[in-house]
């Protein structure tokens, strides 16, 4: 009996195959190539309304097509690339930083005083830490926050929980914030002036709306980590997180107390989270800015650890080395919408969508535009990308079929917030996967049980609005 339960813990310990996620986007990227050659090639007008660049609904029109060469596909991924520099840069300076931050023993020493103390109380943190990012992301994208991952993995390890959890608080808490549109300025803004609304109008209902998806998302976070609580080996990562030790509290204890130089290089990793945080809420700061945070806190937390130059030097560029992975993940996913518009099919396939809707029984009308966005959204993560191509379309639909223009711009926001969080074509995402280290498949396992939850509730929130007539 002994002897079969060594083989079964040996057996949990050896760590399962995984399929490599840059795989999964590199295929992804070839479906595309592939799609330019079957599907009909098609294209709108673009017109200029005030700066913006939106598409003419009723100027569709065949084009010769322009199928994209698959030998062609290298420098499509270079151009996804170049498109995301200042992105990739500050994931690349968010890498390197924090190994110069973990080199100093400051983080582990930290995080496992903070796991050991508030370890009978981990739902609080678990459920507290959700609601900041659903509140942080009421304005905000999930990409200028990529760097707390990290941090955030190493807490819910430390607390007993896995990876998955940490990633969940984060996407969860985006996915509440941006995709309820209560306060976007990249994609509420952007739609309600291309359909001639007030600025922000039909609020009370967005707040309906988010307040629900922050209790439903909240129990599915929570009801998950009950879960791992009792039965750590349910965890899709626990084979990958063990090689972590942080949930052994004698693991945790072998990194030492904290001292004089870990208080200054832990204030100082506070510092500039903060610093970044409020730099991109009241300062409006882009990744340029980041990066330079990013670059300062290597220096001062190196400085402040006592490390020599050189020491702090190569751990910079030993930790940029770590982001090589999430650098060519995000460009292969830049890739994607690069790749159908050169093969002049992804107004096509905005446009069949757009037809599909108009054959849809006026019952299901609202949920059927939202999954139409949802789709959309699979080619078109970018949301003001969306906003100009689909907003021309599904607004002159909206007042065809009978629908308000608020409930078709509730369902775009749905549409393109939700499905961000299970699709390999979402920067973010590839970003946060990339830079833990958790397979898309692991991440898999958990979402998309979430995501239909947050279908089916999207699905009866628009029908709501439609039949309220929500202005």
């Amino acid at each position: 009996m002994a002897e079969e339960v060594k083989k079964a813990e040996a057996s949990a310990a050896k760590p399962k195959k995984a399929m490599n996620t840059l795989v999964i986007i590199f295929s992804v990227v070839v479906i595309a190539c592939l799609a330019t050659w079957i599907i009909p090639a098609g294209e709108f007008n673009r017109v200029k309304v005030g700066s913006r660049s939106v598409v003419d609904a009723a100027s569709f029109h065949w084009v010769e097509k322009s199928p994209v060469n698959p030998l062609l596909i290298p420098l499509h991924i270079a151009k996804g690339a170049k498109s995301a520099v200042d992105l990739l840069f500050m994931l690349l300076c968010s890498g390197a930083a924090f190994a110069v931050v973990i080199k100093s023993g400051a983080m582990h020493s930290s995080i496992g005083t903070l796991a050991l103390k508030y370890r009978e109380r981990k739902s609080m943190f678990v459920l507290s830490m959700f609601v900041l990012f659903c509140f942080i992301m009421l304005t905000r994208g999930l990409v200028e926050f990529v760097a707390f991952a990290p941090v955030l993995v190493m807490i819910c390890l430390a607390l007993g929980l896995d990876s998955v959890t940490a990633v969940a608080i984060m996407t969860g808490g985006t996915a509440v914030g941006f995709a309820t549109g209560m306060l976007q300025p990249s994609t509420t803004l952007i739609a309600q002036e291309l359909a001639g609304l007030p600025p922000f109008s039909g609020l009370w209902y967005r707040a309906i709306c988010f307040g629900l998806y922050m209790i439903l998302t909240g129990f599915l976070i929570w009801r998950y980590t009950v879960k791992i609580g009792k039965d750590p080996a349910a965890s899709p990562m626990y084979d990958l997180d063990r090689a972590e030790n942080l949930g052994d509290s004698d693991a945790i204890k072998a990194y030492g107390p904290m001292d004089p130089r870990k208080w200054l290089v832990t204030l100082a990793t506070v510092a500039a989270m903060v610093l970044m945080v409020y730099g991109s809420i009241r300062w409006k700061w882009k990744y340029q800015e980041l990066s330079a945070t990013f670059i300062g806190l290597a220096i001062v937390a190196g400085l402040c650890a006592r490390m020599k130059p050189a020491e702090i030097s190569k751990t910079f560029v030993d930790g940029a080395k770590t982001m090589v992975m999430v650098f060519f993940l995000v460009a292969a996913a830049r890739a994607i919408s690069s790749i159908l518009t050169d093969g002049r099919v992804l107004d096509t396939i905005v446009y069949a969508l757009g037809e599909a809707l108009k054959l849809v029984p006026a019952v299901l009308q609202a949920p059927a535009m939202f999954i139409a966005n949802l789709l959309i959204n699979t080619v078109i993560p970018s949301g003001s990308g969306q906003a100009a191509a689909v907003m021309p379309i599904m607004l002159p639909l909206a007042d065809i079929i009978g629908m308000t223009r608020q409930t078709a711009i509730l369902a775009f926001n749905f549409g393109d917030g939700f499905c961000n969080w299970v699709i390999p074509t979402s920067s973010a995402l590839m970003a946060v996967l990339g830079i833990v280290n958790m397979p898309f498949e692991r991440w898999m396992k958990y979402s998309w049980r979430v995501f239909l939850w947050w279908v089916a509730l999207g699905c009866v929130l628009v029908s709501v609005a439609q039949m309220i007539e929500l202005a």
